[in-house]
């Protein structure tokens, strides 16, 4: 049993942030309902290669089951696949939102209120829901219409301004850092908002804007604006830490990062290196000044070894370093594999990330897979709302229920 064990959830998240929230909760023992739209995965055939490719290297004979990046975030559910624009369809959502105890949803701000399903309806279906809504700027002020994408937003929260190499080319991460921050915001307020309606009895409207959830992050940087200080790019350095950086190894991209963080660390790193234009006497702002000599002595001494070597002598040494692994390397990693963080639960035995929550309440061996689309149509409509089979059924014929995407 998880600590969230009676919890029941409905998903209508997608892409990232919210679905990710929602995992969390799952792995925690909630009981997830997805309630997703007929074409919410995508169409019959496999149109094109999705971001990060196919579970087993091939679309299958259901491709819209097995998108590998939407497969990763959605286990521990069952799925409804339920048209929500059709009337028998929006009241069979009313009905599961009477059951239920949170929603979560990040569409844009007024998708849910123009299928007239946003909170002020839902809270008259059942005044203590938590309704957990993600938009990408809120729900209000003069960028509330606009939708959001991870990278755009990470831009416009100012922590692109601190990213990249040289003051010519600011970057971002590429990789929409904003949505699993506001994954993990999400997360936190659910929980916190599950203690608020046991002790009060009412429901809670929580708004988690992605924009937002960046600026969180900004804090030093405003902080030095605030003093009039000017914000550095540092790249890979760092501006309490030399040398701090990443350097090239024995082999074709083979890498390691390192960071000298006192002086007792500098020494042990000259006597390790052994190169003669290095001073084990000098303190920070010395080392700063020869920061240049410092890397190319220690890019010198790592391309006579592999990582594993390098990093081994290193550690030894007392010099904090470390392998910068690709995918492949970080799966296969000797300490990731004994910590059993990946769990082949997917098809084809396919690993996929684990939880970095190590607590009693959470038990692998309890999850289930990403369900198929609508895999769950009868079963909880039964379950939660005491459908019979051929009502159930009466509504699929309708088109109201669906278990692949139409023609």
């Amino acid at each position: 049993m998880g600590l969230l064990s009676g919890v029941k959830i409905l998903d209508l998240s997608h892409v990232w942030a919210g679905p990710l929230a929602v995992r969390y909760l799952a792995d925690l023992g909630a009981e997830v309902v997805r309630v997703e739209a007929p074409y919410g995965r995508g169409p019959q055939e496999a149109l094109y290669s999705p971001l990060g490719g196919w579970l087993g290297g091939a679309p299958g004979e259901d491709p819209w089951n097995n998108n590998a990046i939407f497969v990763k975030l959605m286990r521990n559910r069952r799925s409804v696949c339920l048209d929500l624009k059709l009337a028998e369809g929006k009241a069979a959502f009313l009905d599961l939102v009477r059951e239920a105890d949170v929603l979560l949803e990040n569409f844009s701000a007024h998708a849910m209120t123009n299928l007239g399903l946003g909170y002020e309806a839902l809270k008259q279906v059942n005044p203590q829901l938590i309704y957990v809504a993600m938009p990408g700027f809120g729900s209000h002020g003069e960028l509330a219409d606009r939708v959001a994408f991870g990278p755009t937003v990470e831009a416009m929260s100012g922590l692109t301004d601190v990213f990249g190499y040289s003051d010519d080319e600011p970057r971002n991460t590429a990789m929409a850092l904003m949505d699993p921050i506001t994954g993990l915001h999400g997360f936190a307020a659910v929980v916190t908002a599950l203690q608020r309606v046991k002790e009060t009895s009412r429901g809670v409207h929580m708004e988690l804007s992605l924009h937002e959830g960046g600026v969180c992050y900004s804090g030093p940087w405003l902080v030095d604006q605030q003093l009039g200080n000017e914000t550095q790019v540092w790249g890979n350095k760092h501006p309490n830490m030399v040398p701090h950086g990443v350097y090239a190894c024995a082999g074709h991209d083979q890498w390691l990062a390192l960071a000298c963080v006192d002086d007792a660390q500098w020494r042990a790193l000259v006597s390790l290196v052994g190169a003669e234009s290095l001073d084990p006497s000098w303190d920070f702002a010395q080392r700063r000044l020869a920061e240049a000599d410092i890397d190319r002595a220690i890019t010198d001494f790592c391309l006579k070894h592999t990582v594993a070597a390098a990093v081994t002598a290193l550690q030894t040494a007392g010099v904090p370093s470390g392998a910068v692994n690709d995918t492949p390397a970080m799966v296969a990693d000797e300490h990731t594999q004994a910590r059993g963080f990946f769990q082949p639960l997917e098809r084809h035995a396919t690993p996929v990330p684990g939880n970095p929550i190590k607590m009693q309440s959470i038990y692998a061996e309890d999850w289930t897979p990403c369900p198929k689309l609508g895999e769950h149509n009868l079963e909880v409509l039964s379950e939660w709302l005491g459908y019979s089979q051929q009502k159930v059924e009466a509504l699929e014929s309708q088109g109201v229920l669906w278990n692949k995407p139409p023609t």
